[in-house]
């Protein structure tokens, strides 16, 4: 069975991840594959809108398919895992910007790449099960896939927050930060795409939209806000040390477990994009990262510690409390070629 299933139903244009067993993480050949039919679809009058979603209850798309690129890394070959981001985020931006609604009904875990797909559309649906996520920071990479755009929109510095923490966002918690629009119990979903499909109408989504979960994040607001607003990390550490209560101590626990040096670039990044913003250049600031992060940086080791040896216990290149400036300025220069994204 394929891993992706592309095709015309009525008036949708239709992708289906279909890997379930692997939380349907996303190949190399499959961002291909949604790239090729963006562009046969755009021209095409059969295809009023297109709708992506996933098989399996666990997971719309738990990420990319990480293992090659560590592979080819850990052979000093650092070329597969620059092209496979480059053309991702290629796609990215071709959702983002794309001239016919997209639909994303996005269940359970929606994380790293899967948000890439999705979370870019211009009609985001979650249901009773949805997880959305940008984990990055803690395999040495940095919130990418455009999602360091989504995060510098999100309500005060919840998206220092989200980045820092890789907290899991609820549905409330999803529409609040801006990860997606709306909220349709999952049982409603199989008519809502049959109408879809038959008259290519997304103003039908309204009929099926349910008036979703509170979000927990919008009522930590200020306290997120007072101890992230600095956006320098070594400030952030101090503030949740000196604060009091099981929140503050949550936060710093998952603060501590992640790449120092990616959450120093990660917060540069936000920093940069809410004075100069939009997709193109989140894109480009995350490739400068992503493309140096197996030579330069902790992916390597990141991707060791949780999905090699298991062992949750990565040696970071950085300690926690201190990453200089200048090493998070190196990982953002300027590539030689920056066509690419």
């Amino acid at each position: 069975m394929a891993d992706i299933d592309i095709r015309i139903e009525g008036r949708a244009g239709r992708i289906t991840l279909n890997r379930p067993a692997a939380l349907n993480a996303l190949s190399y050949a499959m961002i291909l594959e949604i790239e090729a039919a963006l562009n046969d679809w755009r021209d095409d009058d059969q295809v009023a809108l297109v709708l992506v979603d996933a098989t399996g209850d666990k997971a719309f798309c738990a990420g990319g398919d990480i293992q090659e690129m560590y592979d080819t890394a850990t052979r000093g070959d650092y070329e597969y895992g620059r092209r496979f981001w480059s053309d991702e985020y290629r796609v990215n931006a071709a959702i983002a910007e794309y001239p016919k609604p997209y639909v994303a009904l996005m269940q359970g875990f929606v994380m790293g790449g899967g948000v890439g797909v999705s979370c870019h559309g211009s009609h985001r649906i979650v249901c009773e099960t949805s997880q959305i996520a940008m984990p990055e920071c803690g395999i040495g990479l940095v919130p990418d896939v455009g999602g360091s755009w989504l995060l510098a929109r999100a309500p005060g510095h919840l998206g220092e927050y989200l980045a820092l923490t890789a907290d899991r966002m609820g549905p409330g918690d999803a529409i609040y930060a801006g990860f997606a629009d709306s909220y349709v119990e999952q049982s409603d979903w199989v008519a809502l795409v049959s109408d879809l499909e038959m008259t290519g109408d997304v103003t039908l989504i309204r009929d099926y939209i349910e008036p979703p979960p509170p979000s927990p994040l919008a009522a930590r607001q200020d306290e997120i806000d007072r101890w992230f607003a600095s956006g320098d990390l070594a400030t952030i550490l101090r503030a949740l040390n000196e604060a009091e209560g099981d929140f503050a101590e949550r936060t710093l626990k998952a603060i501590s477990r992640n790449s120092p040096l990616s959450m120093s670039v990660a917060l540069a990044n936000l920093k940069k994009l809410r004075v100069e913003g939009g997709i193109h250049q989140a894109l480009l600031l995350e490739y400068r990262f992503t493309a140096r992060a197996a030579e330069h940086g902790d992916f390597l080791e990141g991707i060791r510690a949780a999905i090699i040896d298991k062992d949750r216990k990565p040696k970071w290149r950085h300690p926690l409390d201190h990453v200089d400036g200048e090493d998070v300025a190196r990982m953002l220069m300027p590539l030689p070629d920056e066509t690419q994204t």
